[in-house]
């Protein structure tokens, strides 16, 4: 064999997630269908198997034997290769690294590493492929939460809580937006326009990338969120520990919070039917004529009235209910108020936050440091067991 060939190199999940952010792409072999459901973060979708050739095979395994199926798949396969190298990945150059995974680190990634390292390319493998990934993702969603320091922005619905750790993560704190990786505000009328929510599985793989990213020594903000972002479900620790958490309750006036209010929701003021079709869904807590009174409302296009009605009579009841239920903390929360709907006034309510929460930061950069020399003492003063000789 030639000395120069190369071959593409076995990674366990371990190896891989030290190595995510050396790697120029990771490539998902697997099918499109797969990919959607869920795919390690930043993966492409690099199918050597498109959906109904991955079925095609899978039927034809089972009808004639695998040897029937394997002639069939190489033959896909190599055409699909084929196609990634003279489409998607022309442009590569001599020194580009991927890993590469499919479902179980088989036949698919095996496959397409190959001929890129063949090719000259330096490749790695997912060892366990997807599943491998998944495994790791569900542990350290266990774990992480409590090797973290969140400090949690409450407050009423529409006092700019996500706006507010937007500016907070422009200043270069830690911010953990479970809204925007669940493509979701929260309520009832939370649905983005035009914008799918991620499966449960990929919300959760998206949570497990942020927190990779974080520096478990400085705290990380987070709104009072429920349980449940839409149909995004927070993973069981990590709610725990938002919840046990303190942090600061963002005030805001009732006509600054309309005004943000419609500005959030400019898709239903723009189109009213979208609005009057998800107020159905509050029947059973309000009744039909509560409901038929937004519904004209939102007709007549009162929006302002509409927004404060929603406020007092929906919204406000709930979230004090749930934030007396949920964060018993909340009465030591530092008070910070937004007193207009302007950036620079979320700016300095970022501002008032980070000079308000600056106890619990110097608290989270001392702590590992406390930890360690805790430690460190106690190995120091340790009794020693005598060694038998060998």
């Amino acid at each position: 064999m030639n000395a120069k060939t190369r071959e593409a190199q076995t990674v366990s999940i371990e190896q891989a997630i030290a190595r995510f952010d050396e790697y120029h792409d990771i490539l998902d072999a697997r099918s499109p269908a797969e990919h959607a459901l869920d795919h390690l973060p930043g993966a492409l979708s690099a199918p050597v198997l498109d959906d109904a050739q991955r079925i095609r095979v899978g039927t034809l395994y089972k009808q004639t034997g695998a040897f029937e199926a394997k002639r069939l798949g190489a033959a896909l396969v190599s055409r699909n290769i084929a196609d990634l190298l003279e489409g998607p990945l022309a442009d590569r150059p001599r020194d580009w690294r991927p890993l590469v995974y499919c479902w179980r680190g088989g036949n698919r990634s095996g496959a397409l590493a190959t001929v890129m390292a063949r090719i000259g390319w330096r490749v790695d493998v997912l060892e366990g492929g997807y599943r491998a990934f998944r495994r790791q993702v569900i542990a350290d969603l266990e774990a992480w939460p409590a090797q973290r320091r969140f400090l949690v922005v409450a407050g009423r619905t529409g006092s700019g809580k996500s706006l507010l750790l937007e500016q907070l993560a422009a200043l270069g704190a830690q911010v953990l937006d479970l809204e925007a990786l669940a493509r979701h505000r929260g309520s009832v009328l939370g649905h983005l326009p035009d914008a799918a929510q991620p499966s449960q599985k990929h919300f959760e793989s998206l949570v497990w990338d942020t927190l990779r990213r974080s520096d478990p020594a400085r705290p990380i903000f987070v709104e009072s969120e429920s349980r449940k972002v839409g149909q995004c479900q927070v993973p069981q620790a990590l709610i725990e520990a938002i919840r046990g958490s303190s942090g600061v309750c963002v005030q805001a006036p009732d006509a600054v919070r309309c005004e943000l209010l419609m500005r959030d929701y400019r898709h239903f003021i723009d189109e009213p039917a979208r609005l009057i079709a998800r107020l159905q869904a509050l029947v059973p807590h309000h009744g039909h004529a509560r409901i038929g009174e937004w519904t004209a409302m939102a007709q007549a296009g009162r929006w302002p009235e509409l927004v404060q009605s929603l406020l007092d009579d929906h919204y406000d009841p709930a979230y004090l209910a749930s934030m007396a239920r949920n964060f018993s903390r909340l009465a030591s929360f530092a008070q910070i108020e937004i007193r207009g709907a302007q950036p620079h006034d979320l700016a300095e309510a970022a501002r008032q936050t980070l000079a308000a929460t600056a106890t619990e930061v110097a608290r989270a950069t001392e702590l590992p440091r406390a930890t360690e020399a805790a430690t460190a003492t106690e190995a120091a003063v340790a009794p020693r067991t005598p060694q038998s000789p060998d």
